[in-house]
């Protein structure tokens, strides 16, 4: 079996949109990848000899606990963790489907806290580690009707700075992409579609974004990124 000489990664969402997209990317360029989501049918298609596949809810605390003892018994190592699972319900006051609310919550939140603090506890013993966290432009300021999924990428960048100053001083970083629109598969349920209500036309793709993730990969040990703000030309937000 041939040997990579690539990182070690952990991608979460990697069965859709960029976390998919950063899994094929990280891959091409030989990086050693662990991948979760909840689609079997499509991790499986990305299984190779660098790639090891792990279906399951990440909403499960078993199965989010378990991710780092994986990972450490295989690779006794990790250097990057991308938090990309998610999901979006959106919708007025007497739309909101409550449950549906809800189950982001432990999805955007919970599960993403506790996966990142494992993660961190790893980072803390080896002496490094980098958490890069797929957040949003609505993780900086809110629209009508999208508050509760702003507020799960409110908390993501809240629970990232504070990390970035506890950990100021030692060699693990923490970083947060925050996209404008990317059209993936995200909005595919939504009745008018984010390009036609907010007048986009060139929408980010999840390229755009796995060259941002590249860039701060590429920094010198000593540079902190702690936030990339991308957006599409046209949006106003």
């Amino acid at each position: 079996m041939e040997k990579s000489t690539g990182k070690t990664c952990l991608i979460t969402g990697a069965s859709s949109g960029i976390g998919l997209a950063l899994a094929k990317a990280l891959a091409a360029d030989q990086h050693r990848l662990i991948l979760t989501a909840r689609r079997e049918d499509r991790l499986k298609v990305l299984q190779s000899d660098f790639v090891d596949v792990f279906p399951g809810d990440l909403t499960s605390a078993s199965f989010v606990d378990s991710r780092d003892k994986y990972v450490y018994d295989k690779y006794e190592h990790c250097d990057y963790l991308f938090n990309c699972a998610g999901v979006v319900a959106v919708g007025s006051i007497e739309e909101t489907d409550i449950d549906k609310m809800t189950s982001m919550l432990r999805l955007n939140i919970e599960s993403t806290f506790r996966l990142t603090y494992h993660f961190l506890k790893r980072f803390k013993e080896q002496g490094f580690g980098h958490v890069i966290n797929i957040s949003s432009v609505v993780g900086t300021k809110v629209r009508p009707r999208i508050g509760a999924y702003a507020a799960t990428k409110y908390a993501m960048e809240a629970l990232s700075e504070a990390l970035r100053i506890e950990l100021s001083d030692t060699d693990i970083k923490v970083s947060c992409i925050e996209p404008g629109l990317v059209l993936t598969e995200l909005h595919k349920d939504w009745e008018v579609h984010p390009m036609e209500l907010f007048d986009i036309h060139e929408p980010l793709t999840v390229e755009d974004i796995v060259e941002s993730a590249r860039f701060i990969m590429k920094q010198p040990e000593h540079v902190r990124i702690p936030r990339l703000l991308i957006m599409p030309k046209g949006q106003k937000l």
